[in-house]
């Protein structure tokens, strides 16, 4: 059931990615930053970035997702991101996976 939940979530977030994408006129160059951000984090990144994709998800599949989204935009793992796991989602209170493109400041 879990393996379904996290397919459909990636699914569905490429989806808003791609589409995202194509109405702002992105670039070859323009390329999608993943976090996994706690509520104070997404706000600061929707204000200051534009565009922006932000889903709040459930801490088991939170993870997952990230992990599906980085590989299918063919995006590595940095080494931050590799020490992350289930205890320290909760221990930091990461809700949220949000997408924004640092070479696009909100004006």
């Amino acid at each position: 059931m879990q393996e379904q939940t996290v397919e459909n979530e990636t699914r569905m977030y490429l989806f808003d990615l791609m589409n995202t994408a194509k109405e702002h006129g992105f670039k070859a160059d323009d390329n999608w930053q993943l976090s996994l951000v706690t509520d104070k984090e997404r706000s600061r990144i929707q204000k200051n970035y534009h565009p922006t994709i932000a889903a709040k998800m459930f801490p088991e599949v939170l993870l997952p997702v990230f992990h599906s989204v980085k590989s299918k935009l063919h995006q590595t793992l940095n080494s931050e991101e590799q020490l992350i796991n289930t205890k320290s989602i909760s221990a930091e209170d990461l809700k949220f996976l949000v997408a924004f493109v640092p070479t696009r400041p909100r004006t």
